[in-house]
């Protein structure tokens, strides 16, 4: 991978020479252990099954970012300055084409987590206004609203939702509390919901909900945090939300603390502050502070707000077209990287309940879960009478599910190397598992054995010992 130029350009020239070299002849990719131990900086003892939670990042994009830390270094001002705005501009058009939308509407943030704060903390409730959601929401995103609704006169309704649910099931119950509420005298403002949902690793029908809601007139919040590289996303601004975000850290492969943040210009009014405040912010009580103008001359009004808010290292911001790049001359780029990885979800799925006896979790309308996700029951018998059954051999008590998971995924760490995240899930415990490039089948298989191993020892009591 060739370094960043040396020379120091002046302000405005171009970033950087600086690109990921690309394949002499086209060769259709390796994926798995090859993919992981030649791009990948993984420790050889760890087994990297939880790619959702923070993704992971090549090492050439590792070296690209580390190589705009050390230009920044060299000539902090004029690069911060003159050299960023311009590469941020590149990264946003770069990012913009994976959503079908132009790059005005898309800015950068460093997580979901703040997109929706930036939604939520924006938007003027009055009384009677509803903030819809699903009991799946991630729940940063619920408390997220909660807080809202005791600082503003908004309220929120959580719609219960026990996956798996048919689609139309799913849409119904949306339709019917949107209509609840208005028959109440009150206003469903605004519904979030996701692309895929956190737990359990499932695909909502997001664009029939975007729908339904353009239809009642409510605006519509997308968590898409598991969806930029991760789902086909080209017919987003099509689609019409009203706000998106998604992290591009998770499934794009960049570094962490970097997401997109996309607003059709028909919204963007409604965006009037970043989180937190800072240099973009116009003032409505004044056209200046202390002498000094605060109106832009920038056309690319929704870009300028979100270009400088507060001092943040942006280098991940600014690693995206590489890592489009990377996705394309390494991986055959995003259709084939989808279909190895939602392949190998289903395929490594049902080999690992298979190995446990139990089942995945199927979704119930006729288009098949396509995602990166697998949610595999563990066999585990649980109890809901109190005192427990004593002729139920094996069987273990509900109350304790909990509990029970965070000793599996602990001692899966610690003695494993490996983390594999476990919910007790309606009576249930279900493990999900990610897909990626740098995994294969025999990654699944080895997970069987590991949750095979400390499922005979939940069952033995082991976990008791750690139980608090």
């Amino acid at each position: 991978m060739d370094s960043l130029e040396d020379a120091n350009p002046s302000p405005s020239s171009s970033i950087s020479s600086h690109t990921i070299a690309s394949n002499d002849s086209i060769q259709p990719p390796v994926f798995g252990q090859t993919m992981r131990t030649q791009h990948f900086a993984f420790d050889p003892a760890y087994t990297p099954l939880n790619h959702g939670s923070y993704g992971a990042f090549p090492v050439a994009i590792r070296d690209y970012q580390r190589a705009l830390q050390d230009r920044i270094e060299a000539r902090s001002d004029p690069y911060i300055r003159f050299t960023i705005p311009e590469l941020l501009n590149k990264s946003r058009a770069a990012a913009a084409s994976l959503l079908g939308a132009p790059m005005d509407d898309v800015v950068f943030v460093p997580n979901a987590t703040t997109a929706v704060n930036t939604v939520l903390r924006n938007l003027q409730f009055a009384e009677g206004d509803t903030i819809i959601y699903f009991s799946s929401i991630y729940p940063a995103c619920e408390k997220t609203v909660r807080y809202v609704c005791e600082i503003t006169p908004a309220v929120c309704r959580c719609i219960e939702v026990t996956f798996p649910i048919d689609d139309a099931d799913l849409i119904a119950l949306f339709c019917k509390t949107i209509r609840h509420i208005q028959r109440k005298g009150g206003k469903a403002k605004l519904a979030m919901f996701d692309t895929v949902i956190t737990f359990p690793g499932l695909r909502l029908p997001w664009e029939r909900l975007v729908k339904v809601c353009q239809e009642f007139d409510v605006l519509s919040l997308i968590d898409g945090a598991h969806g930029i590289g991760h789902i086909d996303l080209t017919h987003l601004a099509s689609t019409g939300p009203d706000f998106f975000t998604s992290n591009c850290y998770k499934w794009l492969y960049t570094p962490r603390g970097c997401a997109i943040f996309y607003v059709p210009f028909r919204n963007q009014d409604l965006i009037r502050s970043t989180m937190p405040t800072s240099h973009g912010f116009h003032t409505s009580l004044n056209d200046s502070i202390d002498g000094i103008s605060t109106i832009t001359q920038d056309r690319d009004r929704f870009g300028d707000l979100f270009k400088w808010a507060a001092t943040v290292d942006q280098t991940p911001y600014l690693t995206v077209p590489e890592a489009i790049k990377f996705r394309n001359d390494f991986c055959g780029g995003e259709t084939v990287i989808r279909e190895y990885c939602f392949n190998l979800a289903r395929d490594g799925g049902q080999l690992l309940a298979s190995l446990l006896g139990t089942e995945t979790m199927q979704t119930l309308q006729d288009r098949p879960n396509q995602c990166c996700f697998t949610n595999v029951r563990l066999p585990l018998r649980f109890s809901h009478q109190e005192p427990l059954d004593k002729n139920a051999k094996g069987t273990l008590d509900a109350a304790n599910g909990a509990k029970i998971v965070t000793w599996l995924m602990e001692c899966a760490m610690y003695e494993y190397n490996t983390w594999i995240p476990g919910k007790f899930y309606y009576g249930a415990i279900w493990v999900r598992l990610s897909a990626q490039i740098y995994l294969e089948l025999k990654d699944f298989a080895w997970a069987g054995g590991v949750l095979k191993d400390l499922c005979v020892r939940a069952q033995r009591g082991e976990w008791r010992s750690h139980a608090t």
